[in-house]
Order: structure tokens, then sequence, then C-alpha cells
């Protein structure tokens, strides 16, 4: 018998493979809290499928999303970066991973990890919705705003309040799987 998913994790198999295995899964690591903070910016005005589908290119382009290797681009890297057909090849996207690298290192100095900061928002705990439909899912919330508020007052830029609640969704921190989806319960057992 076929799973119930949420509408659209069933649009491709890329989708299916990103909403089973990685979509509403709390995420601590720093490293990979930085991925999806990156690629949610890239994403900014296209679709996640987009961004998906350039992942592994992002991965190599950026040092596998190593802020310190980041946030020592220069000229010449990012020149190269704009001539990389395997990620979204923006100046201002661009620019803002690695001011963003900049910052997220800040923030890891002055929190002892990015987690411990960016988790702050839903006070350690995913918050779990009870959505019956993808069309019940806001695009933004009060954390949202609060969460892009603080890191746009810390120098961040792509952090705006929908953008927040996108990484919110992919990196666990809140579950907005539709309640008879079947990866609804098994996040809930997450921490």
């Amino acid at each position: 018998m076929d799973k119930i998913r949420c509408d659209w994790g069933t649009t491709s198999q890329l989708y299916i493979d990103y909403h089973d295995n990685e979509w509403g899964v709390p995420v601590h690591d720093d490293r990979t809290l930085f991925e999806f903070h990156i690629l949610e910016g890239a994403q900014a005005g296209l679709s996640w499928e987009t961004v998906l589908k350039k992942r592994e290119n992002y991965r190599k382009a950026f040092s596998n999303f190593d802020p310190v290797k980041i946030s020592r681009y220069g000229n010449k890297k990012i020149e190269a970066l704009l001539v990389d057909k395997g990620i979204i090849r923006n100046r201002l996207k661009i620019a803002s991973a690695i001011n963003n690298a900049k910052r997220f290192l800040e923030v890891r100095k002055e929190f002892g990890t990015f987690d411990t900061y960016i988790w702050q928002f839903v006070d350690g705990r995913p918050i779990t919705n009870r959505y019956k439909s993808t069309r019940e899912l806001p695009a933004t919330t009060k954390v949202s705003e609060a969460m892009s508020k603080d890191l746009k007052k810390r120098g961040f830029s792509f952090v705006g309040p929908t953008i927040c609640y996108a990484h919110m969704q992919a990196t666990g921190m809140v579950n907005d799987h539709v309640v008879d989806c079947y990866r609804y319960k098994e996040i809930q057992k997450l921490k």
C-alpha cells in the first residue's frame, strides 16, 4: 500500500526522497544548519526543486558548506562562482553566502554553536503543528518574524520571515507534515 505523504512531497522522485528523509527532521549539526541557511537564501524567488537539483554542485562550489572557508572567499572565487553553471549564479546571493558565513561564525563565537542560537527561537524543542492540508501552512509566523529580525540585526542577508520559516520547516524546528502524512508521527518522535 502506498504511503500517504504531504502533497508537495509526491511531485517528483527528488521531492519524495527529500520529504521522506530530510524535511522536518530536527537538525542540530552546525554545518548542516549552515547548508540549509545558504540553500534557503539561494532559493529566494525560485522553486525548492531547482535548489535540490543543484545541491551537490553547491556542496562542491561552496567548500562543502564550511563557513570558515566560505568567509575567506575573495574576488577570484566570487568570479569563479558567477560562471559556475552548477549553482544559481546570482551575485547578490553569492555575496550573501559569504557575508552570512562571517555572521554565522560570529554567532557561533557568541553562543558556542549556531545550533544553540537558532533553536532558542523555539525554546530548544520542535513546534508540532496539526495541519490537515498543505494549503493551511503559513508562509511566516511570529517566530520566523522574530528570527528574521534578529538575524538581520546581526548583519545576515536573505533572511526574511518567509526564508526563516522555510528554514525552520527544513531543519525540523517545526513539524509541518500534514497529520495524515506517514512522516507526521515519525517526526514527532524525533527531538
